[in-house]
């Protein structure tokens, strides 16, 4: 028995072939879906223009007042320690997941972290940083 076998090549350009690629299509794709939508809902949607809908608006509140208000020095004090303490909370989970492989050394290593944390906490406690007069 002879057989006949046949070959079919598909020619595929160096640029399909990268690893890229299909992430290239996704975000041409969810593109093409974005703009189609903006559009049809530009085309389509309901129109309606007042007065009242050209206001600002904000968390339900009329605005009041200047925009360009003055804040005390505790809100940016406030906003800045939440931040460091809420970034060093953040290293506890890379601990946790790891906490069989560290073993005693890990745990005494965390110790003196959370130590240096509660210290900190407890300073900025005392001097009323927290306070919000």
């Amino acid at each position: 028995h002879s057989t006949l076998r046949v070959t079919v090549f598909f020619p595929s350009p160096l640029f399909m072939t990268d690893p890229y690629f299909p992430l290239l299509v996704l975000f041409a794709f969810a593109a093409i879906i974005v703009l189609a939508l903006l559009v049809i809902a530009q085309k389509i949607g309901p129109k309606s223009y007042s007065s009242v809908k050209a206001e600002p608006f904000e968390s339900g509140n009329p605005p009041r007042g200047d925009a360009r208000i003055r804040f005390s020095v505790k809100f940016y004090l406030v906003a800045m320690l939440f931040l460091i303490f809420d970034l060093e909370v953040v290293f506890l989970y890379p601990w946790v997941i790891l906490f069989r492989r560290l073993g005693i050394f890990g745990l005494v290593e965390m110790g003196v972290f959370l130590g240096i944390l509660i210290i900190g906490f407890v300073y900025v406690w005392k001097k009323g940083a927290l306070e919000w007069d």
